[in-house]
């Protein structure tokens, strides 16, 4: 079983060390509701604005809360002092990882797996994997940098940027990869996602160490909702696979071989970011977010685009949708890797030593 433990000091190391075995039960679950349980699933589903499930969307805002807690905004003006985190971030998410996931998806769909897949199929999973290449992750890497101790300040700036540059990027990048200009971007899910997944749960974190005030208390606070972040990705995993549970067994194979490319994107992402931070001797509790958010994928904003340019049945739906799939055990992959191979990064602060988080994500 894979060991995901973030380290002795962590209060739910026991429990992170099975991670991944409650993910795959989570998984099963999640198929074994969608089959018995049809109704609850569509009433599930049909909780939905601006193409985001709201089901889902509390549970990842449970699972970022306990983050939030633990962002200090006195330490933000000190990011300035360690940029080549956020200059790794950057360069993976914007000027790699788009173009990358292009070139893997025509050459897997185009050329290897042409003998199996029809031409106009083919190009709609091409498409797919260009939304989910073009949109990098907003609410999941906080769980991803909780779960490897990283700092919560700085990811919440890379997070920040991101998306304000994403905002001005998506569509651009979309439509030259695409062959197409008339991009329509949903910015209602574009704008709601980042207000349900960034700005209200830092808006309560903020509130909640205004509270609390006492630096120990704070910690204390933060040990205690952890496992709340743990319990909501384990929820989020159950209901993504409840909802596309009938899709996961209707088309085995064809979702088996949308998985390859992006697969070899997930981990060849994470080479690129870990390597680059590791050779730039990147603090790791820096280094580690800054891989994993040039890793996932927001993939509420990829499948909104994709059922907006291709329809609710296309292929490029479904190749968005099984990047939702893939992406959690992936990540827990690469949370225990990261975690491994702590002790070959340097252990000075991310941005200082005055400013640097209390708590368990040190």
């Amino acid at each position: 079983m894979t060991d995901i433990s973030p380290g002795p000091s962590s209060p739910l190391g026991v429990f992170e060390r099975w991670l991944t075995l409650w993910v795959a039960l989570a998984m099963i679950a999640g198929l074994a509701l969608g089959a018995l349980a049809p109704g609850a699933v569509q009433a599930i589903a049909a909780a939905e604005v601006a193409s985001i499930n709201l089901v889902v969307a509390v549970l990842i805002w449970a699972m970022v809360y306990p983050m939030m807690v633990s962002v200090d905004f006195g330490a933000i003006g000190g990011v300035a002092r360690q940029p080549r985190g956020l200059l790794i971030t950057l360069v993976v998410n914007w000027l790699i990882k788009p173009f990358s996931m292009a070139l893997l998806a025509v050459l897997f769909f185009d050329h290897v797996f042409a003998p199996w897949i029809a031409p106009e199929d083919a190009q709609q999973y091409i498409a797919g994997l260009i939304l989910l290449g073009a949109a990098p992750c907003t609410a999941m890497v906080f769980v991803w940098s909780q779960l490897t101790r990283g700092d919560a300040t700085y990811t919440l700036v890379q997070v920040s940027v991101n998306d304000l540059i994403m905002v001005v990027a998506f569509a651009p990048i979309v439509a030259l990869l695409l062959g197409v200009t008339d991009i329509a971007v949903p910015w209602q899910t574009l704008v709601l996602a980042t207000v349900l997944y960034v700005v209200l749960p830092l808006a309560a974190g903020l509130l909640t160490r205004r509270i609390l005030r006492d630096p120990a208390r704070i910690a204390a606070f933060s040990a205690r909702v952890k496992p709340w972040s743990v319990l909501g990705l384990i929820a989020t995993v159950a209901i993504l696979f409840g909802l596309q549970g009938r899709t996961i067994l209707d088309r085995p194979a064809v979702i088996a071989l949308i998985a390859v490319p992006i697969l070899i994107q997930s981990y060849l992402m994470f080479a690129i970011g870990y390597g680059a931070a590791w050779l730039m001797r990147v603090p790791h509790r820096i280094a580690a977010p800054c891989a994993m958010i040039g890793t996932s994928n927001f993939f509420e904003l990829a499948v909104a685009v994709a059922i907006s340019l291709f329809g609710l049945n296309s292929g490029a739906a479904l190749a968005t949708v099984v990047g939702v799939l893939v992406e959690v055990p992936v990540m827990l992959t690469l949370v225990a890797f990261a975690n491994r191979t702590r002790g070959r990064f340097p252990d000075t602060p991310p941005v200082s030593d005055d400013h640097a988080p209390k708590g368990p994500v040190q």
